[in-house]
């Protein structure tokens, strides 16, 4: 784990809000000059604390309008049973995420479509055909309360040591 003090994480704070800052606007905001707030930044990358940079899409816009949370349960849990399912998931441009988790469930999905009929399809003549899949279950999303995906709940910035005599 990387260790962050205040500075790294207004850093973090103001990419996370928006990822093209120029460096100039983004070191004007954190307090630092451009050099050093350009080495901080190219150091978080190079730490892997910024894995990568994206654009944050508005799906309804795009025709995809009905999301769903998806639940799979697999009947083969071997090694290779799980990395066929794995594979053929990853080729599908309808799951924006896929999470292997405890519970009852195997995996949990994000799915975006267009409608009702283009998830039937997916579900229908995709999903329950891949490698080892058991069964789904799946809930639509009604309302978006709250998505920050863009944001991570960043640790406590690390203190400097007080040395006491």
């Amino acid at each position: 784990m990387t260790d962050l003090d205040a500075i790294d994480h207004r850093i973090l704070t103001e990419l996370q809000r928006d990822g093209r800052l120029p460096i100039v606007e983004l070191a004007d905001r954190v307090g630092l000059s451009a050099t050093p707030c350009l080495r901080r930044v190219k150091r978080l990358e190079s730490d892997g604390v910024i894995a990568r940079y994206a654009a944050l899409v508005d799906t309804k816009r795009l025709g995809r309008g009905v999301q769903a949370l998806v639940e799979v349960t697999l009947e083969d849990h071997s090694e290779a049973g799980v990395e066929a399912f794995e594979t053929a998931i990853r080729q599908r441009p309808e799951v924006v995420a896929c999470f292997a988790v405890t519970g009852e469930m195997d995996f949990l999905m994000l799915v975006h479509v267009a409608d009702l009929d283009a998830y039937s399809a997916f579900a229908l003549r995709a999903l329950l055909r891949m490698p080892g899949v058991k069964g789904s279950r799946s809930s639509f999303i009604m309302q978006t309360i709250k998505s920050d995906l863009a944001y991570a709940p960043l640790p406590p910035p690390v203190q400097p040591e007080v040395r006491r005599r």
